[in-house]
């Protein structure tokens, strides 16, 4: 063994000797840190601000792992869990989002957001009956709120209950003039009833709205197309595919709720040449290499 190695071990040895020996009776207390909770709580705020920013611009990969240390960290705070579940909602990971949205109703029952949100859970697991009974709770905590009003009209829709559907939908508009889907929607109805002018002036009041709402411009473009104006149709067509092109599959209509009627109908509009030009993937242009002349 090398000279330093044993006198560094006599020197350890030496040290060990020299600690005064404990009591037979005396137990053994262990230093505890002490935290200081409230500024825990601070942070896992500003943690969850974060998560909340980062969710705003779809980063809900990067957003989640700071929601969850936020419960951790604040776990009293109901906003928190309702971040998390709403997080988890938006990543379909549906059961999980439930347990924490749980976690907050049973923090604050008074929470309606976090009623909306659990309506919305149950919804995507196509429990319509469980969700109609959290967007009527969340509404009896926050009446005229338009996404809930609106929410509650679309699980009367889901349950065919069309007439108790439409008063929803109006009923949102009233509390906000510019709920844009909620016209939408009554407009979908009205197509399935075979209303095809009044659903044709619903789209309308909708495009009027917002110019950039690909839903109903699409739907107004099929309508019109259907009813025999087919130049101003099928411009209206393209521009609404070109605002948001996932307007061009028909399972992704079906989720937000176009009938069976409206399906059809749309089906022969994609496929018409025009249309299928303007779904194909643009190519960028060529670049051109040439030098520019000196």
């Amino acid at each position: 063994m090398p000279k330093l190695v044993r006198l560094i071990s006599l020197l350890v040895a030496c040290s060990l000797c020299s600690l005064p020996r404990a009591a037979h009776a005396q137990a053994l207390i262990p230093h505890t840190v002490q935290l200081d909770t409230a500024k825990l709580e601070q942070q896992g705020l500003s943690l969850a601000q974060e998560a909340a920013q980062l969710a705003q611009f779809k980063q809900t990969e990067m957003a989640l792992p700071r929601a969850k240390l936020a419960t951790q960290l604040a776990p009293k705070n109901d906003k928190v869990w309702f971040l998390l579940g709403g997080l988890y909602l938006q990543n379909k990971q549906v059961d999980t989002a439930i347990s924490a949205l749980n976690k907050a109703q049973s923090l604050n029952p008074k929470n309606a957001d976090v009623q909306f949100a659990l309506g919305s859970a149950n919804f995507q697991q196509e429990k319509y009956e469980a969700a109609l009974g959290y967007y009527q709770a969340g509404l009896n905590l926050k009446p005229n709120d338009s996404e809930g009003l609106f929410n509650l009209g679309n699980a009367y829709y889901k349950l065919s209950r069309l007439p108790e559907a439409i008063a929803q939908y109006n009923k949102a508009v009233a509390a906000d003039k510019k709920f844009w889907p909620a016209i939408n929607n009554v407009g979908l109805i009205n197509y399935e009833q075979g209303n095809i002018p009044g659903a044709i002036k619903q789209w309308q009041t909708a495009v009027a709205l917002e110019k950039q709402a690909a839903e109903p411009l699409l739907a107004l473009a099929v309508a019109m197309y259907t009813k025999g104006d087919r130049a101003s149709a099928l411009a209206m067509g393209e521009a609404a595919l070109r605002i948001d092109e996932r307007y061009g599959d028909l399972s992704f209509l079906k989720e937000n709720l176009w009938g069976n009627r409206l399906l059809a109908d749309t089906k022969k509009f994609l496929e018409l040449p025009r249309i299928q030009d303007a779904l194909q993937p643009k190519e960028n242009p060529p670049v051109n290499r040439q030098q520019s002349p000196k």
